[in-house]
């Protein structure tokens, strides 16, 4: 049960690369991120209220958030600190770079994610799943020459490396939820960052964005911007829902999540026309290749 959540997780976490993109086309991108977290608020506050107002009526759905302590909400804080920051890289590169580019990037984070179970948690690499880093790690490369046909110079063009550093704080946070959730309750984990997550993204909006929003690029309100939230709270609700089953693996949930890169891809060769799509596909074949591999390497 929990492979196929991973599934619909990586589906709908491809829609939501998309919507991501559309949104930031042109527009500022501290607003947007700070909308992202207002609406995910906003969609889990109904469940939090019900379940302190009616707690036995609740605890017989999926939607439960248990009461916890202050110290779990202290483990939540550094939850909501290592997603904004990831996200706060990944937006601003997503929004200079082609989806088509910064989705294979980012769909090379189960490979740190793996590694890091490795360094971290004593786990050992077999035969398959070294096959599975290597590949990914050589379309990594062939990515790098394809961009550069757009003008796109991996190791000077700093939203390159906003992508990079966006793809390395994700493995972190992934390799804590799988602490996390052995730990705590998932709708809990997921519903109180959520709203650490905005508390955080209103003092940046009104401290850092707000004072100076003349000097950046003006924002302008999209529907898809609604979308980012949706789909972002349904794609994480069905992957901490896959973590929560007692056998489940961070290192293949992770992997199959991040597959939702053909979603995102697709979308921006038929919708936002990018270019060298033939090249490109290619080495996002290739990612996934890797990623097979590492799939038969945890089996």
């Amino acid at each position: 049960m929990w492979l196929y959540l991973a599934f619909l997780s990586a589906f709908l976490l491809g829609i939501y690369d998309f919507s991501k993109k559309i949104s930031l086309n042109n527009n500022a991108v501290i607003p947007v991120l700070f909308l992202n977290t207002l609406f995910s608020s906003l969609i889990f506050l109904p469940a939090l209220l019900l379940s302190l107002a009616y707690p036995e009526m609740m605890q017989k759905t999926i939607f439960f958030v248990p009461k916890v302590d202050l110290q779990t909400h202290l483990f939540m804080v550094l939850k909501a600190v290592i997603v904004l920051s990831s996200w706060l890289f990944a937006y601003f590169g997503m929004k200079h770079l082609p989806i088509t580019v910064s989705g294979p990037i980012r769909a090379t984070q189960p490979i740190l994610v793996l590694v890091g179970a490795l360094l971290i948690f004593g786990e050992k690499l077999n035969l398959y799943q070294w096959i599975g880093v290597m590949i990914a790690i050589f379309s990594f490369y062939l990515l790098s020459r394809s961009s550069k046909k757009e003008g796109i110079e991996f190791k000077s063009n700093k939203w390159i490396w906003f992508i990079v550093l966006a793809t390395l704080t994700g493995s972190i946070s992934g390799l804590y939820d799988k602490y996390l959730l052995k730990e705590f309750d998932r709708m809990s984990v997921q519903v109180w960052y959520t709203f650490y997550q905005f508390l955080i993204m209103s003092g940046i909006l009104l401290w850092l964005w707000y004072p100076q929003r003349a000097n950046s690029t003006p924002f302008r309100w999209k529907w898809s911007i609604l979308l980012i939230s949706v789909f972002l709270c349904t794609a994480d609700f069905a992957y901490f829902y896959a973590l929560s089953y007692d056998d489940s693996m961070i290192s293949i949930v992770s992997m199959v999540r991040r597959s939702g890169v053909i979603v995102s891809f697709v979308c921006g060769a038929l919708f936002l026309k990018e270019k060298n799509i033939q090249s490109k596909a290619i080495d996002v074949l290739l990612v996934l290749l890797g990623m097979f591999f590492l799939y038969l390497g945890s089996k």
